[in-house]
């Protein structure tokens, strides 16, 4: 299955091309292994790009499927941010297209954020299964949370 990330890197003209990394997402660490000299983190992302001249604004809609992606790398000059992936449904075949990305940095951050979201998806889905609360309210619920709680951008994939 892997731990699936997507790396966005910014271009002269303000594009992005956007790579994948079947493993790039277990820890958020590729930050610190993304270098001017070392693009591609020693072949933990993969060379072929998965779309070139993507608008920033389209990432998240078009190309950032929260129910496959666990992280997005944004790469711009000067360094990268690392997104956690938090996919705000509990069942793809009901259209599970609602997500939220929440910058952190690797380590213990990142291990608090995946805890946290873990716990509480759970427990929202035992009330959606137990006492039938209306899983679009939850879904809302969970959104708000996370918004709340770690500053979480909230976005909906439509694919490309």
């Amino acid at each position: 299955m892997g731990h699936r990330a997507l790396v966005a890197y910014e271009r002269p003209d303000r594009l992005y091309d956007l790579r994948y990394s079947h493993w790039g997402g277990t820890r958020l660490d590729l930050v610190d292994r993304i270098e001017d000299e070392r693009p591609l983190a020693d072949g933990v992302i993969e060379e072929s790009p998965v779309a070139k001249a993507v608008a920033g604004e389209r990432i998240l809609s078009d190309f950032l499927d929260p129910c496959k992606y666990e992280a997005l790398y944004l790469v711009r000059e000067g360094g990268s941010d690392g997104y956690r992936v938090a996919w705000l449904e509990w069942d793809e075949r009901r259209g599970g297209d609602r997500g939220a990305i929440v910058e952190l940095e690797p380590g213990e951050a990142d291990r608090e954020f995946r805890r946290w979201f873990r716990a509480t998806k759970t427990v929202l889905g035992d009330i959606v299964e137990l006492w039938q609360f209306p899983r679009d309210a939850a879904r809302t619920y969970l959104e708000a949370r996370v918004v709340e709680e770690y500053d979480g951008i909230p976005y909906t994939y439509r694919g490309t």
